[in-house]
């Protein structure tokens, strides 16, 4: 009957196991590591080493989730890096942890810009490509 599928259902659903999610064990000295990588990443982006200062803003993320600085120069770094996606994503996480931070605000306000002209530059390229393709296969 409709009833028993329904129940069925229902213990298909309780039966699944939860997907995991991935949380580092806190570290006695996390707070401290979190602000050292941090620093160390404001560094090299002053020595033009931009990858390499991703990977420390990532590893202070992780000892620090809600570290705002980290945020922010792993959005410069991936900005410099030409990725605006993430980098508008860090800014905007920046923001929300700290609605007061001004460059946080101004770094969403700017990177949204730049996202907002690369998507639609990258939709008239498109269009492009399709009318041609359609051309092509008219003509």
């Amino acid at each position: 009957t409709k009833e028993e599928k329904e129940g069925g259902e229902d213990d298909d659903e309780r039966r699944r196991p939860a997907v995991p999610t991935f949380s580092p064990p806190r570290h006695l000295y996390g707070p401290k590591l979190a602000v050292y990588h941090a620093n160390r990443a404001a560094t090299l982006l002053h020595l033009g080493r931009d990858g390499e200062a991703i990977e420390d803003c990532d590893v202070s993320l992780l000892f620090n989730p809600t570290y705002v600085k980290a945020y922010l120069r792993r959005s410069t770094a991936r900005e410099r890096t030409d990725d605006t996606e993430e980098a508008l994503a860090d800014a905007k996480r920046a923001f929300e942890l700290d609605p007061s931070n001004n460059a946080a605000r101004k770094n969403v306000a700017r990177l949204q810009r730049i996202e907002n002209e690369r998507m639609e530059k990258l939709k008239e390229e498109t269009m492009g490509k399709l009318k041609d393709l359609g051309n092509s296969l008219l003509g």
